[in-house]
């Protein structure tokens, strides 16, 4: 339960009104064997009171609670001192200290009937405790005994609310309009509860009372209307906002809302054009026009899932984002939105410049950064990766996937010592991730063996299939390095077979495997795999000079030269190629 702000408003005033060793008639009177306490035990006892009191303002709560107590010690009639060690305990939360905390609190009530403090505090503790019987009647207590309380019938009505007690809180509501007028609070509790309840004739009553009192408030009949549409009478509630809209041209946030609830009414005619002209209106709030932005975005991302084009649902959405953009342009959200909309429809440049607008202020999320990152990458701009994966590292040090980015742009740029230091930050950062685990471990395989540092390369690529054995960058990386160094060619051989069994249709991988059993000079293997590799259609110059190669092992020079031939059609730089060919050789 949520203490309320009357009563947060008066803790100044509870010292005031029943500060403990001013106020004489906090004390019952004295019974026999009772001493009262000597004037220099009372200075003492007020001391230790003060003591806690700056405490608690510092915050120090176990201090505090000390001091509280040894005054109680001194004068353990006062109400106060009861109820301040209650405030302390129920500070915390635990229910251990709550429940000392209704101790200290049903003392202090028993000491001072007529402070609204008290009881408030104890209907806390007692919610905390999930009492909800005895917050009640600490709450119908006070509006019997202090006069003037009436505001806490709110309370006292959400007490009932969360003891599942609706009928009790319908009263209670009852009471407080009766009291203190036709409210929001209580109008749109009683709707809330009774259209949960299946009434929703008596609710939809209730609602049209708030809004009929106060005709022109745009809230109310917005949150009429987002209740209704909230129980499934989203009909009902465009109704009413139509209505109020046809009235009041100038609610543009109940426009918009009623814009909204078109599009989930699948009303897009009808949302499209309202929207066009919402989205002019410059008076309306941004973080409204973004929600329904966002939305569009969602829709556009289950499109992508499922493969769907929607053209004009990407038109219209990018037709909201430019006016957007030409009214808030530099907002943040405003260039997040619309990276997340470019992204959505595959528009990565887009997408990219966008994004890269949103980080020149330091208010975006993690998220934003990633998916810059991302695409980045995607687009092969690895300068822009490192400079941009620096900038977040400022932001987000313990983030493991900026440092995996910071380190493939690293690599792919070929500077391995700096790819390798990112690399191993992202690997201690990320163990709870398998998948991203191998890839880090695959990355750092490629990185080491560029630097010659072969048995990290090794144990890197081990650590890789051991987090993921079917990785198939990490299988073909890793069989590949072996076989052109003539190490381990056995284990090189049975991962490019897994390879290619996982991979039928993959020229890269085929022609790894046949280079792996080129190696191990099983030519009529290497050539059938080879063959397989070009028959995808998809051969690069590598996989025809490769191809030559195995032939020219197997005897037919004049093959090997066509087919190296065929690969300098492909890469005509290639010396050791242009000397295979002149010179009808192999050059290793």
């Amino acid at each position: 339960m949520k203490i309320s702000t009357a009563y947060t408003a008066g803790l100044i005033a509870v010292l005031i009104l029943t500060a403990p060793f001013m106020v004489s008639g906090q004390r019952k009177k004295k019974e026999a064997g009772d001493v009262y306490a000597t004037g220099l035990k009372l200075r003492e006892a007020e001391f230790y009171f003060t003591e806690g009191e700056k405490f608690f303002i510092l915050e120090d709560y176990a201090k505090a609670l000390l001091y509280y107590q040894r005054a109680l010690e001194i004068t353990p009639d006062n109400a106060t001192i009861h109820y301040k060690i209650a405030e302390v305990l129920s500070r915390n939360n635990k229910q251990e200290d709550l429940l000392k905390a209704s101790f200290s609190i049903e003392s202090a009530l028993k000491l001072e009937k007529k402070n609204k403090y008290f009881y408030v505090l104890a209907a806390n503790i007692y919610g905390g405790l999930t009492k909800f019987d005895k917050a009640a009647w600490a709450y119908e207590t006070l509006l019997q005994e202090v006069p003037g309380t009436e505001e806490y019938l709110y309370e006292l009505a959400a007490v009932y609310q969360y003891a599942n007690k609706f009928d009790e809180a319908i009263k209670t509501y009852n009471r407080a309009e009766n009291a203190l007028g036709i409210s929001e609070i209580s109008s749109v509790q009683k709707m809330r509860i009774l259209i949960e309840q299946g009434k929703v004739k008596e609710g939809i009553v209730e609602g049209e009372k708030l809004i009929n009192a106060f005709p022109g408030e745009e809230r109310y009949v917005m949150a009429f209307a987002e209740i209704l549409s909230q129980k499934g009478y989203r009909s009902d509630a465009i109704k009413y906002l139509e209505r109020f809209t046809q009235e009041n041209k100038e609610a543009g946030n109940a426009q918009m809302l009623l814009a909204g609830m078109y599009r989930d009414n699948n009303q897009e005619e009808k949302a499209r054009p309202l929207l066009l002209t919402l989205f002019d209106d410059s008076a309306i709030e941004l973080s409204s026009k973004i929600i329904i932005l966002a939305s569009y975005n969602a829709e556009l991302n289950q499109n992508k899932v499922k493969k769907i084009s929607d053209l004009e649902k990407e038109n219209f959405a990018l037709a909201l984002f430019e006016k957007l953009n030409s009214q808030h342009a530099g907002q943040p959200n405003v260039h997040v939105i619309g990276g997340d909309l470019y992204l959505a429809m595959g528009k990565n440049r887009e997408a990219v410049k966008q994004y890269s607008m949103a980080i020149e202020s330091t208010e975006v999320n993690y998220e934003v950064w990633q998916n810059l990152l991302y695409l980045e990458i995607e687009l092969e701009q690895f300068d822009d990766v490192i400079k941009h994966a620096d900038e977040a590292l400022e932001l987000f040090p313990n983030q493991g996937m900026l440092h995996y980015f910071h380190g493939f742009a690293h690599l792919r740029r070929r500077h391995f010592e700096e790819a390798i230091g990112s690399l191993e930050q992202a690997k201690r950062l990320a163990q709870s991730d398998s998948n991203f685990m191998s890839d880090i471990s695959n990355l750092l395989g490629d990185a080491y063996n560029s630097t010659k540092a072969y048995e990290k390369s090794d144990k890197a690529y081990d650590e890789s299939l051991t987090f993921n054995p079917n990785n198939n960058t990490a299988l073909n990386n890793y069989s590949y390095y072996l076989a052109l160094r003539k190490t381990n060619l056995e284990k090189a051989e049975k991962m490019s077979s897994l390879l290619t069994k996982n991979n039928p249709d993959n020229p890269t991988f085929l022609d790894t495997y046949a280079w792996v059993l080129y190696t191990r000079e099983k030519f009529k293997e290497a050539k059938k795999v080879i063959e397989r590799a070009i028959e995808t259609g998809n051969a690069n110059a590598t996989h025809f000079e490769h191809y030559g190669d195995i032939l020219f092992k197997l005897g037919d020079v004049n093959g090997a030269v066509q087919q190296w031939q065929k690969a300098r059609g492909m890469n005509a730089n290639s010396e050791i190629l242009n000397k295979k060919i002149a010179n009808r050789k192999m050059y290793e």
